[in-house]
């Protein structure tokens, strides 16, 4: 109780007042330096010697010069006043060159494989001192929650049937295509839509629960199923299961394009009309308003259209 009621007792005036009394090691400097009256500033310093049991400020000569407890005291009132400057300041104006805020990113490596790396170069380009967490967006990840507690500060993919409370922008649209390898019967020989749906596919393990995954809600919605034979959460890796197998990967061309010269595969179209993969990314409400998660949705949507520019 005794420390709560000393806490009770100190506000962020006091801790200014102190911070300026010991740098300046004079109540006269220190009250000009407030804008205060020099009644007010020494009313203040009784008020901290009360609280610390301690003198602060003693006469030395003909100046003042701070005791050991006051010399302990600058670096914490100092560390607390430029916390309650960010504090407030974050709210009204974000500085890339000085920030150290912690920028949470749920991502998929179904996008382009380049992106995320790009991305996180450009944020620590922009504002080195950040800090950067990327997230997977996994089955158990419950995205949607995360956002709404500050757990994360935006997910980036593609879905349909948003929940109405998320904040929605566009990166880029992609075509959907088909990679297979190199030695694939489809590239000698074509392919039917019968053909591609008894085929075997590999398919991205779910991102969220119940999720279906765009290709196959459109299938779902033309009463048409395929054959997923293999799933993985890395899908990153999958490319390289293409290459040597015959598993088929239905996805946008631009992923596609980045293994294509890397690896023993190549591209066909879908046999079938898909609506282009279009990819977002999504904040919540509570961080709208956030400059430093502006900052960050531009930077996104910066280094996006970058990737749009020059797929290869």
């Amino acid at each position: 109780m005794r420390e709560q009621s000393l806490f009770d007792r100190i506000d962020l005036h006091l801790i200014r007042v102190l911070h300026t009394v010991l740098t300046e090691r004079s109540v006269s400097r220190a009250a000009l330096r407030l804008g205060m009256h020099q009644p007010q500033v020494s009313a203040a310093l009784k008020r901290l010697r009360a609280l610390a049991g301690d003198p602060l400020l003693v006469r030395s000569g003909a100046g003042m010069v701070p005791t050991d407890a006051g010399l302990r005291m600058v670096e914490p009132a100092a560390s607390i006043l430029r916390a309650a400057e960010a504090l407030f300041t974050e709210t009204r104006g974000f500085d890339p060159a000085t920030a150290s805020t912690t920028f949470r990113i749920a991502a998929s490596d179904y996008l382009d494989p380049q992106f995320l790396p790009l991305l996180v170069a450009d944020l620590k380009r922009q504002a080195p001192a950040t800090r950067i967490e990327i997230h997977p967006l996994s089955p158990d990840g419950h995205w949607h929650e995360r956002l709404a507690r500050g757990e994360i500060d935006v997910v980036i993919g593609n879905w349909r049937g948003l929940p109405g409370d998320l904040h929605r922008a566009e990166l880029f649209t992609d075509e959907v295509v088909c990679l297979v390898a190199a030695d694939h019967p489809a590239v000698r020989r074509g392919w039917t839509q019968e053909d591609w749906l008894a085929a075997e596919h590999v398919a991205p393990t779910p991102t969220h629960p119940g999720a279906r995954g765009v290709i196959d809600e459109h299938l779902d919605g033309l009463g048409l199923s395929r054959r997923i034979t293999a799933r993985c959460a890395h899908f990153g890796l999958i490319p390289a299961m293409v290459a040597q197998s015959l598993l088929i990967l239905t996805t946008g061309r631009q992923f596609c394009e980045r293994y294509v010269g890397r690896l023993a595969v190549t591209i066909l179209p879908a046999p079938m009309a898909f609506p282009p993969l279009t990819y977002d990314q999504l904040w919540h409400e509570r961080s709208h308003a956030s400059a430093a998660a502006r900052w960050l949705r531009a930077r996104i949507r910066a280094v996006a259209g970058q990737l749009r520019a020059d797929p290869r």
